[in-house]
């Protein structure tokens, strides 16, 4: 399974590299990633707890930067192993270009699975891929970025017209 987007960032490229560099700032944005030790230069060992479909697993993996290019590009590729529920590896090629108002950060993302999860139907595992990339970058830009001015100030964000509020909005989103 194969997947690309891109996302431009409030940020200087400089910044970006370095966040992308940072093992803090990666188990922030890892979805359920529980705990990573390590370095770029040696690799990062982490555990992450996935919930794909009905199973729900704690895989024990690596994750290493490769292809790094200083400022420009780099590829993350992990590996982990589930126990029963089967394994999953892929990886992350992300480049990096500065636009005006900050960078432009483009990636495809390439995933396989085996075991368990991987009986579960391509249509379920492509939608859970899919889903984990998009939170990864996602959380990736909002640390990068800092928190929304307002956010800083102490003030509740404006609420679109029609929006529902606290619990009833998670409920029925």
């Amino acid at each position: 399974m194969e997947l690309s987007d891109s996302r431009v960032i409030n940020a200087a490229p400089e910044a970006v590299w370095s966040a992308l560099l940072d093992p803090e700032v990666l188990k922030a944005c890892i979805p359920g990633c529980q705990e990573m030790n390590g370095s770029v230069a040696d690799g990062f060992e982490a555990v992450v707890v996935q919930k794909i479909g009905p199973v729900k697993a704690t895989f024990k993996g690596a994750v290493q930067l490769s292809d790094i290019v200083e400022g420009k590009s780099c590829t993350i590729s992990g590996e982990g192993k589930g126990g029963p529920a089967g394994f999953a590896n892929g990886g992350a090629k992300v480049t990096l270009t500065p636009v005006e108002g900050g960078t432009q950060l483009d990636y495809t993302v390439e995933a396989r699975i085996g075991g368990k999860i991987a009986q579960l139907g391509s249509r379920i595992i492509d939608g859970v891929a899919r889903k984990l990339a998009d939170e990864f970058f996602a959380k990736f830009q909002s640390v990068v970025e800092g928190p929304a001015p307002e956010a800083e100030a102490g003030e509740e964000p404006a609420k679109a017209e029609g929006e529902k509020k606290g619990w009833i909005k998670r409920v029925f989103s």
